[in-house]
């Protein structure tokens, strides 16, 4: 494909000269830089994120499917500040250029990106092993970000949708722990088409007193919002393990979980520090759980009460008679894992 080149790869896959860009984007892909101008009383949210092949997707994933998680997973960021998205860049390294591969990921990427509104910008490819960085635009108003440092002695603690399937289904993947075909299906389109929960974020301005996204696991980045806010949190492992979408919709859930259970255990460890859920974790005040049941119901997202915050520092994780439990629970780190 000798003349394929760099930038007749960008006009035929990534320039939609035709599509309507929202009045913050004043000029789009075709020159040096994008230009951006936020809604007038308006601050910018802004992320990046990086997916490597080996790493963070299998080399033979769907591109179609690798093109939503690329920007889902930038999405779930701005979802996490209560942002709203306005448009985003994507850095490209490709190993070859080729045409099915980048018709199914820039497929999969648009029809994300035009279902929140968030048009490419510009950005760039080169040849070089399969890399996707993406940088995403928001806007929130002033003072009603969302942020990790809000949380305070008192709060409840909250996720919304379902948690531990997409680990559930990675270490089906990898061999460690399979499952059956038709869940394997499911808890793999959790792993790999996760929903930014953007609407809900929106919602929960004014409700939650801290916010972030669970990307490497619910342990972890509660952790992030414990470290920021200066405080502890306890949960409750009974209402946690059912998170699991494949074990509340199994008929072995019903009542408490067994502490001996093989599978109860792993259950718990998906839930606890699984990790590419792309669901939020927040806290609010306990008066204001009508508020929180409502943002839900507006943003049409799940969300479940789990904890709540406490004096102190971590976080312990009760079983239903109090019972502290101890696990092997370590969320994801790049450079411990």
């Amino acid at each position: 494909m000798s003349d394929f080149g760099e930038f007749a790869l960008i006009a035929r896959y990534f320039e939609r000269s035709q599509h309507p860009l929202p009045t913050q984007v004043i000029l789009g892909i075709g020159d040096d830089c994008a230009l951006l101008q936020p809604t007038p009383g308006m601050q910018w949210a802004i992320s990046s994120d990086m997916l490597v092949s080996g790493r963070h997707f299998f080399a033979d994933v769907n591109p179609r499917t690798l093109g939503h998680k690329a920007l889902a997973v930038n999405l779930s960021d701005l979802a996490a500040c209560g942002a709203r998205p306005v448009g985003f860049t994507l850095a490209l390294s490709l190993p070859e250029a080729d045409p099915v591969w980048l018709q199914g990921f820039s497929q999969g990427l648009f029809a994300l990106a035009d279902a929140h509104d968030c048009p490419l910008v510009g950005g760039d490819t080169t040849r070089g092993p399969l890399n996707i960085c993406i940088t995403v635009f928001g806007e929130t108003p002033p003072g009603q970000a969302l942020l990790r440092s809000g949380a305070r002695p008192g709060d409840d603690v909250w996720v919304s949708g379902t948690l531990g399937d997409a680990a559930m289904a990675l270490h089906s993947l990898w061999g460690r722990e399979p499952l059956p075909a038709d869940a394997l299906v499911r808890a793999r389109q959790r792993l790999e088409q996760p929903t930014p929960r953007v609407a809900l974020g929106q919602a929960l301005h004014g409700i939650a007193s801290a916010a972030a996204d669970v990307s490497d696991g619910l342990l972890g980045d509660l952790g992030h919002i414990l470290g920021r806010s200066r405080v502890g949190a306890e949960l409750d492992a009974q209402v946690a393990i059912n998170l699991l979408a494949a074990r509340a919709n199994s008929t072995s859930a019903k009542g408490t979980f067994d502490l001996q259970s093989p599978a109860d255990s792993a259950a718990l460890r998906y839930v606890l520090s699984g990790g590419d859920d792309y669901e939020l974790v927040f806290t609010a005040a306990p008066q204001l759980r009508a508020q929180v049941a409502a943002a839900g119901t507006r943003s049409g997202t799940p969300v479940t009460r789990i904890g709540r915050i406490v004096e102190g520092a971590g976080v312990k994780v009760s079983a239903p008679d109090g019972t502290e439990l101890q696990g092997p629970w370590a969320s994801f780190d790049h450079f411990a894992t």
